[in-house]
């Protein structure tokens, strides 16, 4: 079944080249022998973090996204840098976006954000164990930082307020993870 679902490249052109993504049109031959045309945005990929504090409080931020053109709620994401590794990104973003360094990082996941069109996949870690450093945002970023109690960050999904898939769905992950913990007795 797996063969009849998968497509053949055929031939490929580069449509744009930017600073973080790049654009190419493959034409591609299904199973049956009919070819079309598919349009793939290249990324290097992300990282997201959702950051736990000591009872059950997250930090999320606020910043103002031009393509949605709004302010939204995310959690501290950032793009892999050449070679970068998505733990050492995880790290990275967390102390530049809202002055934590994690004693824990554990991976929850990794996604396609978008497969119909997109290569990029995120990688989303919880943080426990913060230590407090100075935050260093970068020069084109304008970033607010909140804690939230983790119910309040899962209730703001619900109200429609966080709209940004990642932190969606790491929200989730950790309230999951966090409440069985709460089932079981235990805390850590």
């Amino acid at each position: 079944m797996e063969r009849e679902l998968r497509e053949r490249l055929i031939g490929s052109r580069r449509a744009f080249e930017g600073r973080l993504i790049s654009v190419q049109v493959d034409e591609v031959e299904l199973s049956d022998g009919t070819r079309t045309a598919r349009e793939v945005v290249s990324h290097p990929g992300a990282v997201a973090v959702v950051p736990m504090l000591e009872g059950g409080r997250v930090v999320m931020i606020r910043q103002y996204r031009h393509a949605a053109g709004r302010v939204l709620w995310e959690l501290p994401a950032g793009t892999l840098g050449e070679g970068e590794a998505p733990e050492e990104c995880a790290r990275r973003e967390l102390a530049e976006e809202v002055g934590y360094e994690a004693g824990m990082l554990r991976p929850l996941f990794s996604t396609y954000l978008s497969p119909g069109y997109s290569k990029e996949l995120i990688h989303v870690f919880v943080a426990r164990e913060l230590r407090e450093t100075s935050a260093r945002t970068e020069a084109d970023e304008r970033i607010e930082a909140a804690q939230l109690s983790l119910e309040e960050a899962v209730a703001m999904i619900g109200r429609g307020e966080v709209q940004n898939a990642a932190a969606i769905c790491g929200l989730l992950a950790v309230a999951r993870w966090w409440h069985g913990k709460e089932e079981a007795g235990r805390r850590d």
